[in-house]
């Protein structure tokens, strides 16, 4: 279980790859454009790049928020039991005022 939250940094380490990626994918894209003879195939080539890598990015943290989501309402997650926790300390609660 130790190794879960290292394997989500080094998720979100890629992430922020795939982010500068798409930076310099859209950095190239922009320079071949500035060109007094842009190259169609570069501008559609960078182009492609940088929207297949901006996908990725948004599908990756669409997961990564949506976890944080079911973290932060606390339903139940994978490797968690601040559910489980919490519906203990109630129901002791619910003892101690009967």
């Amino acid at each position: 279980m130790a190794s879960m939250p290292l394997e989500r940094l080094k998720v979100l380490d890629e992430i922020e790859k795939d982010i500068a990626q798409v930076l310099s994918s859209a950095s190239h894209a922009l320079a071949e454009i500035t060109k007094d003879k842009p190259s169609q195939k570069q501008v559609d080539q960078q182009n492609t790049q940088f929207l297949n890598n901006l996908s990725s990015v948004k599908t990756e943290l669409t997961k990564r928020i949506n976890y944080l989501i079911q973290v932060s309402t606390g339903q139940p997650h994978e490797g968690s039991s601040y559910a489980a926790q919490k519906s203990l300390l109630m129901a002791g609660q619910r003892l101690d005022h009967s």
